[in-house]
């Protein structure tokens, strides 16, 4: 189909989770404010439904970051998609207040971004996957544009859509070690509730997850709690549990002026930043869970009963079925010793793989210049850096941690960040008017 048979959209977004959210919001809020020159959007979502780390949202998981850093407010105050309007709308505002805390529920915050995105279920497609992009034959036209090819799920047939600009942002992929697999009993923390909830629980008489950080300690606590027959195993790299920094001046390694100091910074200062404050978000875990899992442990050692194991300085090596078990087989990190154990249920709370465009660009890629690394090369304000023959710009929301540190993908700099990727798009746009 031809550019004049069908509307070029400003911006189209792949993926729409938090990060295109709070852009949708910057672009809507745009438009109000220069009704005479609207954007036009449109994005493109794999997931059948909205959702952001659903199969996480634990009971007693509270959120890590203040409600101040929602979609919008850093951005904007006054903003009608902050967290505090969302309170507002549902008629929570005051007993919210009174639980005198920053920190609200995981499942509330959820509930806040599902109240967001409703907001724009006429420019959303879910079921929906971008499966690559290409310049067209006129690229260099009156009008440029770039090829946008989505597929249905289900389905072998695509459309192409055009777009004068494309922001990625299609999230984290789940890490799992070497050679292990998982099936009905191994899983990874990103869909631990979904696991758990087709599992019949009066199965799981041992259990054991593997990871270090905020998400391993979660898990561990709710199996603890809502398994009380069965022995429950964290089986962890480091000497116990490491505390989370969210100490005033180490949390200012979020503030939106950090991205500045990152990107413009020296090499040595780049790795200052990660060397000194990873403590901040990887592999941590928050001051109240660790004491509370500690508090556990003492209890049983003082009443005589053993059902939380903490397994210190171990590697898992293998894991392979052994009848209806799962046989984990470990490695000390303190004396190279090794040990079976044989579980039930296996959780794997180790992390993500930092989001990679190259799966959605497509034959664009080719177009889009790297470093000495082979990582893309990034402009301050998100737009990968690309051959001449590329017109339009290419965003990428995650997946620049090697050029704006620590907050690329956290919801931290969300808002300010999505508003600097709007920013940038209506300048450019002004500029080729």
């Amino acid at each position: 189909m031809g550019a004049s048979a069908q509307e070029i959209y400003d911006v189209v977004g792949v993926g729409f989770g938090p990060s295109n959210l709070a852009l949708a919001i910057a672009l809507e809020e745009h438009s109000a404010n220069v009704p005479e020159h609207p954007v036009s959007a449109a994005f493109f979502e794999r997931q059948p439904s909205f959702g952001w780390h659903r199969n996480m949202l634990l009971p007693s998981a509270t959120m890590q970051v203040s409600f101040l850093k929602d979609l919008a407010t850093f951005r904007n105050p006054v903003s009608r998609f902050s967290f505090v309007s969302y309170l507002h709308d549902s008629g929570r505002l005051g007993q919210f207040a009174n639980t005198q805390t920053f920190f609200p529920t995981r499942e509330e915050f959820h509930r806040y971004l599902e109240w967001a995105q409703a907001r724009f279920a006429d420019q959303v497609s879910y079921g929906s996957e971008v499966v690559g992009m290409r310049l067209p034959d006129d690229a260099a036209g009156s009008d440029p544009y770039l090829e946008v090819e989505v597929r249905v799920s289900g389905s072998e047939k695509s459309r192409v859509i055009h777009a004068r600009n494309v922001v990625v942002s299609t999230g984290l992929a789940p890490r799992m070690p070497e050679g292990v697999l998982r099936d009905d009993r191994v899983w990874h923390s990103s869909e631990f509730l979904g696991k758990y909830r087709s599992t019949d629980p009066e199965s799981l008489k041992r259990v054991a997850v593997v990871g270090a950080g905020q998400s391993g300690a979660e898990i561990t606590r709710f199996l603890y709690d809502s398994l009380p027959h069965a022995e429950v195993h964290a089986i962890i790299p480091s000497y116990g549990y490491a505390i989370a920094d969210d100490t005033p001046f180490a949390n200012q390694v979020f503030d939106a002026a950090a991205v500045d100091d990152y990107y413009y910074g020296t090499d040595h200062a780049r790795e200052a930043f990660w060397r000194y404050h990873r403590n901040t978000n990887y592999a941590v875990v928050d001051d109240e869970v660790i004491r509370d899992l500690h508090h556990r442990a003492y209890m049983e050692e003082l009443q005589g009963t053993k059902r939380l194991n903490v397994v210190n300085l171990a590697r898992v090596t293998e894991v392979k079925r052994v009848g209806d078990e799962t046989r984990v087989s470990m490695s000390s990190l303190l004396d190279g010793s090794s040990e079976d154990l044989d579980v039930d249920a296996l959780v794997f709370a180790t992390g993500y793989h930092a989001m990679d465009p190259a799966g959605v660009l497509g034959d664009l890629g080719r177009h889009c210049l790297r470093d000495e690394a082979g990582r893309p090369r990034v402009e301050r304000d998100y737009r990968l850096v690309t051959s001449p023959d590329v017109p339009c710009g290419i965003y990428l929301q995650g997946g620049t941690e090697h050029t704006h540190g620590l907050t690329s993908s956290l919801l931290s700099n969300i808002a300010v960040r999505s508003g600097e990727i709007a920013d940038s798009v209506m300048q450019a746009r002004a500029i080729g008017a």
